[in-house]
């Protein structure tokens, strides 16, 4: 046995780029997207996702370098979640959300060759170029435009250099796509915030994306051609893997530009979805309709604890919803509530309160625990002990790019990688998150670093200091509250309104705080470190804000 070794027949790289020629085969005539009165089979996606790659190539781009994509879910962003990569370059995909400063900063660290812009994003992406120094070379722009068109003079207005129809077009739908030399290679690039002090830039490998889109697809057991609406951004790590996973069991994408409730429920009704994924603000928002659905979706959530309340409420109305939990280090969902047959005949408050827990690992995940920050031992299983959630498998990241040191930070050497969330585990071997990282707010399944919105305070002219926790929101799960210590000796006070104001010029409008309290002094150790659980506390016991605007 000893030279029956790796070769090249069983060794060949793993990639998720594989499942779109499978579904060619397999489903071809099958519809791959749907939006609006725009349609496509899986072989004329996988065509056209093979001329697009040839373009690119043709343009100069390929192996090692970065292609970033600024767009909602429409069929291009779909696509190029493929021809990207199918090219040899590293896709990059932009929160829509962040703003010019965050996003400049984004593309200069990721040194971004190509920016893929939608039409409708195309004055942010221009003054997010403008913020580059006139000595760092700027991503060349393509222009996508939801019909298709795109004369010379609005290329030209674009600062673009072609649309993405015409690029699209002059490929070869022949073209012998770029397979990674190693399962290894990077083959997509996210940002966990827009931190601009030190963003982190997470590379996933072909192998990593392959397992976590089979995994998903086997936790949440999506069958054979599903219809799966996408209401969860792509932006947001590749859609947890599913841009990849659809293709492999030939669903039909049904693309939204826009995630409201009236166009979520057309797009049920019309199309018959049978899946979506969502944060649970989606999910909340779409309860306020009454009456029930003519058939169940399942609808997977993750990013924050959904209260039972809202998922009691969820399956009255035909929603059968998965909970589960991961991060962009992993890509996607990696602890699930694995539900239990005998969990059926429980009240269902009591069924809501189960699922609202994490869960276990799923099957291609090698471990996951909770442990002891300080000396790395299990925390028992009584559901009170809290610790650190650690996991580690196949699904895990490379690591953070050209930062050596935080990605030792994040994966330790005793071969986990340390989330920063704070849990605990129930006797039934079930995790269950108490907390997240101490610097994180998790409003509306977007990712708030307090440390940035922080360094925006500090800079008014009237704020000594200021702290910023997460306060309950009704509609957000949660949203960013400052308490802010003023100078001395001002000739006016601002008003909570005028910081909000100030704050709202700087930041993207998911962070800026809804709440802010002016105190006297804030709560310290003695050694002067601001004491943010007191702050926690006293946030959570504002209560629960009803907002729904991000103003």
């Amino acid at each position: 046995m000893d030279k029956l070794t790796p070769n090249p027949a069983n060794s060949v790289p793993l990639t998720p780029l594989t499942f779109l020629e499978r579904a060619a085969i397999v489903y071809g005539d099958s519809h791959s997207i749907l939006y609006d009165h725009i349609s496509f089979t899986w072989s004329q996606t996988h065509r056209r996702c093979l001329q697009l790659a040839s373009s690119l190539t043709s343009l100069g781009l390929g192996r090692g370098q970065v292609i970033s994509v600024l767009s909602p879910n429409t069929p291009s962003m779909y696509e190029l979640q493929f021809a990207v990569p199918m090219s040899g370059a590293i896709l990059n995909n932009l929160n829509l959300r962040l703003d010019p400063h965050a996003l400049s900063v984004l593309l200069r660290h990721s040194e971004s060759k190509l920016v893929f812009v939608h039409s409708h994003s195309l004055p942010l992406i221009l003054t997010t170029l403008s913020k580059f120094p006139y000595t760092t070379p700027r991503p060349s722009l393509v222009l996508i435009t939801d019909d298709g068109s795109g004369d010379a003079d609005a290329v030209a207005a674009a600062h673009a250099i072609d649309t993405y129809e015409r690029l699209l077009s002059r490929g070869d739908p022949n073209f012998r796509w770029a397979r990674p030399k190693s399962e290894w290679d990077p083959i997509t690039l996210n940002y966990t915030s827009g931190t601009t002090a030190s963003p982190k830039g997470v590379l996933h490998s072909h192998r990593a994306t392959f397992m976590i889109a089979l995994d998903s697809l086997i936790d949440w057991c999506v069958p054979k051609q599903p219809v799966y609406l996408w209401t969860l951004p792509m932006f947001h790590a590749n859609g947890w893997g599913f841009a990849w996973g659809i293709a492999a069991v030939g669903g039909t994408n049904v693309c939204i530009r826009k995630t409201n409730a009236p166009i979520i429920y057309r797009s049920i009704e019309s199309h018959n979805v049978t899946h979506m994924c969502a944060a649970p603000v989606v999910l909340n928002m779409l309860l306020t309709r009454a009456e029930p659905l003519k058939n169940p979706v399942h609808v997977l959530i993750g990013g924050s604890t959904p209260p039972a309340s809202v998922l009691a409420r969820a399956e009255e109305v035909g929603f059968v919803v998965s909970h589960g939990y991961g991060m962009t280090e992993t890509l996607g969902v990696v602890v699930s509530c694995a539900w239990k047959r005998e969990w059926d005949r429980l009240p269902v408050r009591e069924r809501a309160r189960l699922l609202a827990r994490q869960g276990v690992r799923t099957a291609a995940m090698s471990e996951v625990d909770v442990v002891d920050p300080a000396s790395g031992v299990s925390v028992k299983r009584d559901g009170v002990t809290s610790g650190e959630v650690v996991v580690r498998g196949s699904c895990v990241m490379m690591g953070y790019l050209k930062d050596l040191e935080g990605t030792r930070r994040c994966v330790r050497e005793n071969g986990w990688l340390y989330t920063g969330d704070v849990g605990v585990v129930h006797g039934d071997g079930y995790l269950e998150i108490k907390d997240r990282s101490k610097d994180v707010i998790i409003s509306g399944g977007e990712n708030v670093s307090s440390v940035e919105v922080e360094a925006v305070m500090y800079a008014h002219p009237a704020v000594r200091e200021a702290a910023v926790v997460g306060r309950p929101d009704e509609f957000w799960g949660e949203t960013p509250c400052a308490f802010v210590e003023l100078k001395e000796r001002l000739e006016r006070r601002p008003t909570e309104e005028e910081v909000v104001e100030f704050c709202r010029e700087r930041l993207a409008h998911f962070m800026v705080p809804k709440t802010v309290v002016f105190k006297d002094a804030l709560p310290k150790t003695p050694t002067g470190k601001i004491l943010k659980h007191v702050l926690r506390k006293e946030a959570q016991g504002m209560g629960s804000l009803a907002t729904r605007s991000r103003m």
